[in-house]
């Protein structure tokens, strides 16, 4: 995409079998000005959209290991190809695990460290800017954000972390709490071109007030979430 207004910009979300949070993300994508575009699974036609949401669930069940199965969806084929090509991807919780198993993010998720569910409201500390989908936050913003996961821990051996923290692809870290155990508290993560981007909370539940977290303004205001889908609108426009 290199020019036109952010209505013009299609944003694909990909609804694989177990996926709860497609239609959450579809508005999120609404809110913010752009064109939201659902995509299946099964499916390796992306449909000419210029970025790709994989939003959060359950996808296959968790069979294996979360997103394991996912990854050898024909729509992700299309989406390795795409990322690699420099289209925005972001993948929310189970989409971030789909992201890794396909090997567009490194490093792995697994169970939480107190192998329980947990669902909260999460303060992050907004750890890069530069990246497709956080362009319009500043570097230490606090956000609130929404999370629930079971299989939300980070984990990556020391080479890789030591890389993700020197080339600023650290994207987001989790503040007052670490809900999952995941290694130096990082709660999101980028590749190294900053168009793929991975995290487990949920910014598509804290884009409209009313349903979101508590905010600024009173209980249920927050909408801290709205700025990773007009940061994409962002950079599409810009591009």
């Amino acid at each position: 995409m290199t020019a036109g207004t952010l209505a013009s910009a299609r944003i694909g979300v990909i609804t694989f079998p177990g996926t709860l949070d497609d239609r959450d993300a579809a508005r999120a994508v609404r809110l913010a000005g752009g064109e939201p575009v659902s995509l299946w699974h099964a499916d390796g036609d992306l449909r000419g959209v210029d970025a790709v949401v994989l939003p959060g669930g359950f996808s296959y069940g968790d069979y294996l290991r979360a997103g394991a199965i996912s990854r050898f969806a024909p729509a992700m084929d299309a989406v390795v190809d795409a990322a690699k090509g420099g289209m925005p991807v972001l993948g929310i919780c189970n989409g971030f695990q789909v992201l890794t198993e396909a090997h567009l993010l490194p490093g792995s998720m697994v169970k939480n460290d107190h192998l329980h569910f947990v669902c909260r409201e999460q303060v992050l500390a907004v750890e890069s800017t530069s990246t497709a989908w956080t362009n319009q936050y500043l570097a230490g913003q606090h956000i609130t954000i929404p999370l629930k996961n079971q299989d939300g821990q980070f984990v990556a051996d020391d080479r890789i972390l030591d890389e993700l923290e020197g080339e600023g692809r650290v994207v987001f870290r989790y503040q007052g709490w670490n809900p999952n155990g995941s290694r130096r508290d990082i709660a999101g993560i980028s590749n190294e071109r900053g168009n793929v981007v991975g995290l487990m909370p949920h910014p598509e539940h804290a884009v409209e007030a009313g349903f979101g977290p508590d905010g600024e303004h009173g209980p249920r205001t927050g909408t801290d979430g709205l700025g990773f889908f007009t940061s994409v609108l962002a950079s599409l426009v810009s591009a």
